[in-house]
């Protein structure tokens, strides 16, 4: 018998790549080449804001420009406007009203108010009658919870979890301020007999409550921020922190979880509420002419060296006081801030910029609108004196 001689292991033959595989890592790579190329030069429009776009306004009707067909909503000019949770939320003296992008009404109170006020804070509005009693919470497109025996309503404010802070004119008390919870309970309230409580907010964080008071010294009127802790227990409270702000009128205020914000005549005032400091900013030598605090960590301010005309300024206003500036040429009819832009309406343009004043977004052709609403993905409600309409870039 033949002796059969062993067979050597076959060693395994290295095979080229194959031309497809090529293609696909060829692809591959140019794929990613060209999405790097278009997150810079594309960055301020393709980002998350633009996918919550396409999410929230799939089913809506645009042009080519990005202009939603507009709807007929109850009410006029004079009203109080304010956008909730990406809804129009229309304030007037008899009726409260709530419309979605397409013009669906999902609310439509009927109320009695001499001062209508709408304050908007996360997915929530307070509406209150300034002066008068009647306070109403709104949300997920319903009235939520409403209180029409409040006695002398100065303020109503709701921070981003849903905690409100009233403050009245009780009889026996020259203020009081009272937070409520989420489930609209009280548990906490201040009370002062010789000092006025102009306005009141719980930080967003719900840890800090912030009151303005305005008192006499030496003969001429002063603003002070106080700031107490949340205590639920009873009892006297006293405040943790004060600020002088002087004797400017504040005009507004807004507290985040950081700083509480103070709009004044002639400058804007934060003030660290854990005690680390205060910063300002001023255009005492010019004249304010509109503002809004609803953006994420900056404040929008329209100045000019006279009280009307063309020429004027927009200041971005940081929490440490700094400023970026942009000039303007036309007359604004109205500007509003939210998330991280703010836009300027002239009398036949809206411009969005983003919070370092880069021009993020146009429509020209604005139909006759006179108030701007400013959503924080980007887009923007534009009001008329009849009709509402959004504009999605």
């Amino acid at each position: 018998m033949a002796e059969q001689t062993p067979r050597q292991p076959e060693q395994k033959k290295k095979k080229a790549p194959s031309f497809l595989k090529r293609l696909l890592v060829f692809l591959l790579v140019a794929a990613v080449a060209v999405g790097a190329v278009a997150a810079v030069v594309f960055r301020d429009r393709l980002n998350i804001d633009s996918i919550r776009r396409w999410i929230q306004y799939r089913t809506l009707l645009r042009s080519d420009s990005g202009r939603a067909e507009s709807f007929p909503y109850s009410g006029d000019l004079d009203d109080a406007f304010a956008a909730l949770d990406g809804d129009l939320l229309v304030c007037s003296r008899n009726t409260i009203s709530l419309y979605s992008g397409s013009g669906t009404q999902y609310i439509n109170q009927d109320v009695s108010m001499e001062h209508p006020v709408v304050n908007a804070g996360g997915s929530l509005a307070v509406v209150y009658d300034a002066g008068g009693s009647s306070l109403y919470v709104l949300g997920q497109r319903a009235l939520l919870w409403s209180a029409k025996d409040l006695e002398t309503i100065l303020s109503a404010r709701l921070n981003k979890n849903g905690q409100l802070t009233v403050v009245t004119q009780p009889s026996g008390w020259r203020s009081a301020v009272t937070v409520y919870d989420a489930s609209y309970e009280p548990v906490m309230t201040v009370e002062l007999s010789s000092t006025l409580v102009m306005d009141a907010a719980l930080s967003d964080d719900g840890r800090t409550l912030a009151l303005l008071t305005v008192d006499q010294q030496d003969g001429s009127f002063a603003a002070t921020a106080e700031f107490y802790s949340m205590n639920y227990s009873a009892g006297e409270f006293t405040p943790d922190l004060t600020c002088p702000l002087g004797g400017a009128v504040v005009l507004d205020m807004n507290h985040d979880s950081a700083l509480l914000w103070c709009m004044e005549e002639q400058g804007l005032t934060t003030v660290d509420h854990s005690g680390g400091g205060s910063w300002s900013a001023s255009w005492a030598s010019r004249y304010l002419r509109r503002y809004t605090l609803g953006g994420d960590g900056f404040a929008a301010v329209l100045v000019g060296r006279h009280r009307a005309g063309s020429q004027a300024e927009l200041l971005l206003v940081d929490g440490e006081g700094g400023t970026r500036t942009l000039a303007l040429t036309e007359q604004v009819l109205s500007i509003s801030a939210a998330g991280r832009y703010v836009a300027v309406l002239t009398a036949d343009r809206l411009d969005i910029y983003t919070s370092d004043l880069e021009l993020y977004s146009s429509l020209n052709g604005t139909q006759g609108a006179r108030n701007v609403l400013m959503l924080s993905d980007g887009s923007a409600i534009l009001i008329s004196s009849e009709t509402a309409g959004y504009y999605i870039p």
